[in-house]
């Protein structure tokens, strides 16, 4: 299997305290977990993942007070750190012990929202790294049942002291969130209703490549892996495409369509997570608008994104030209099996595949369907018709829940005189793609068992 690169962004080789804490945790082992956790704590109260850790496991102790106390500074930590993802996730513990969670969600909205004086473009440091397992002093393993939970409880106190006396000082400034600093204060404390928190352990499968989605999630604290299956003949090969950390948010495009996930994500060390369903956001888009607008402008840039890097039609165009000449197309969204291009009819325009999978085709004399080729993301559809300016002599099907960006007929003379690169590229994909069609046409009955695997009709 390859794997990411050392330097992948986001990449660590170490796993620190926390990461012990976390798998002690999931594993059962709540009073060595503790040991760690509050350890963490100790040597450094701003770790907000590490108070709320710490108070998860008082709380399942029993000690509900002193867990409260610690999930509420541990709010205001990941606040004040920029971890909006892991204040949320602190709210649905405190809900979970039956605090009203309202004026928690506001002070989260508050800092976060679009025009919050809170919100700076400068980069601000990473935090000082914790030292590794080899190096970490945990608490006593003499420390055990009423002793551990005591010391524990200390030093949550100690911390929440400890922020009290420096709350004269003006908070910190953090960075603005994509997609949740878009929203105004009112629209992101309803969408942060909607998430819910889970914690995973290191190898577990969040999405799976293949699979239909109607989820959307946020890295509150841990790390993750994008993997993809390239199939070549009979081989196969996993390549990891990106790591997710602290803040990531995956999973958006299912919010837009029904399209099978594109990658599998798999967490690499435990890790803390944010889910909203599909369900949830639509309801909540009902009564405030602006969280519907600003998801799917958020997932359109995410489109764009990707095919600016990946799509082979745009390599004719400068790097810099790509993300602009690619705003001028129209997202569209097809279920599965409907026609994104009719046989026989004029072509509305071309189509960039962002999502899911497209099948062109052809039909017998006896109007019997057959598959000519099927075309993924990145690939273009109805060039054919518009370079050579004449009906469509295939119809082209959505597979699979699709999404396209659409250039309609009218604009693509002017893209093209724009960005006079890509003619020379989509002519000869157009002349390869029409040679390829007659020749299938030509010799149809040899292609129809390819049709079996697919319900076109």
């Amino acid at each position: 299997m390859r794997t990411a690169p050392p330097d992948l962004p986001g990449s660590h080789n170490t796993d620190s305290p926390l990461d012990r804490a976390l798998t002690l945790m999931l594993a059962g082992e709540r009073e060595a977990a503790l040991r760690w956790s509050a350890a963490v704590v100790a040597v450094d109260a701003s770790v907000p993942s590490a108070l709320i850790l710490t108070c998860r496991l008082l709380a399942d102790a029993g000690r509900t007070e002193a867990a409260i106390e610690g999930f509420s500074l541990g709010l205001k930590r990941a606040i004040d750190s920029g971890n909006l993802p892991l204040a949320v996730a602190a709210v649905g513990d405190l809900r979970l012990l039956g605090v009203d969670v309202a004026t928690h969600l506001e002070d989260i909205a508050a800092a976060f929202s679009e025009g919050s004086p809170r919100l700076t473009d400068a980069i601000a440091p990473p935090p000082p790294p914790l030292p590794n397992l080899s190096e970490f002093e945990t608490l006593s393993s003499f420390l055990t049942g009423p002793a551990l939970l005591s010391k524990a409880t200390e030093i949550v106190h100690a911390a929440s002291d400890a922020y009290a006396a420096a709350a004269q000082r003006d908070p910190p400034l953090i960075a603005p969130i994509p997609l949740f600093s878009s929203l105004d204060k009112e629209a992101l404390r309803a969408m942060l209703e909607c998430f819910e928190m889970f914690t995973v352990p290191a190898g577990k499968v969040v999405v799976s490549e293949g699979d239909e989605g109607a989820e959307a999630y946020i890295v509150a604290r841990g790390e993750l892996e994008v993997r993809r299956e390239i199939r070549e003949g009979d081989l196969v090969e996993t390549v990891t495409l990106a790591r997710l950390t602290n803040g990531a948010l995956f999973g958006e495009m299912a919010l837009l369509s029904r399209a099978p996930r594109a990658a599998s994500v798999v967490a690499c060390r435990p890790s803390i997570l944010l889910v909203a369903r599909r369900e949830a956001l639509e309801a909540v888009a009902e009564h405030a608008p602006d969280v519907g607008v600003e998801l799917a402008a958020h997932c359109r840039r995410r489109m764009v994104a990707n095919l600016v890097k990946t799509s082979p039609i745009l390599h004719a165009v400068a790097i810099e030209e790509r993300p602009p000449l690619v705003e001028r197309f129209e997202t569209k969204v097809f279920e599965k099996g409907e026609k994104l291009i009719a046989e026989n009819e004029e072509s509305t325009g071309m189509h960039l595949i962002a999502s899911g999978e497209v099948a062109v085709v052809g039909h017998e004399e006896n109007d019997e369907p057959f598959v000519i080729s099927t075309l993924g993301v990145g690939e273009v559809v109805g060039e054919v018709a518009l370079i050579f300016r004449r009906k469509s002599n295939a119809d082209v099907v959505a597979v699979t829940p699709t999404v396209t960006l659409h250039l309609p007929r009218e604009e693509f003379i002017d893209l093209i005189r724009a960005h006079p690169g890509m003619l020379s590229g989509l002519y000869l994909l157009a002349v390869e793609r029409d040679e390829e069609t007659r020749n299938v046409l030509t010799t149809s009955t040899t292609s129809m068992g390819e049709a079996d695997d697919y319900v076109l009709v």
